[in-house]
């Protein structure tokens, strides 16, 4: 059975609240469905700062193509000796830095992206 759905559009948009709440209502029984948005969703809109962290760990994922300067750059970091930073920067992905502050995590991003290197911050 085919049903005209501009009648129906058009039907909907002539209704009042209550009549559309019945609608609803009646097609949620029908149906065993429901037409209310789901909690975690709702949840999560609501949530605002919830979800921000207190610490980040900075990882190298892609050294570049200017590997010297990124061991240099993970040096500074780190404090790490030069054998120790070249490992760093030679196995990639490694983590630079563990539970930093985000600004901290966002300057060293930004150092080793200066000298080609690609960082995700988790």
């Amino acid at each position: 059975m085919a049903f005209d759905k501009d009648n129906i559009i058009d039907q909907l948009k002539d209704a009042s609240i209550s009549d559309l709440n019945d609608l609803v209502k009646s097609i949620e029984d029908e149906f065993g469905v429901s037409a209310a948005a789901p909690v975690a969703a709702a949840g999560g809109a609501a949530g605002g700062d919830e979800g921000k962290k207190d610490s980040y760990d900075v990882e190298l994922t892609e050294s570049g193509d200017q590997k010297v300067k990124a061991i240099k750059a993970v040096r500074e970091i780190t404090g790490l000796g030069l054998k120790d930073a070249k490992g760093l920067v030679d196995k990639v992905p490694s983590t630079i830095k563990e539970g930093v502050s985000e600004e901290e995590a966002n300057k060293i991003k930004e150092t080793l992206e200066a000298v080609g290197g690609v960082v995700t911050l988790k």
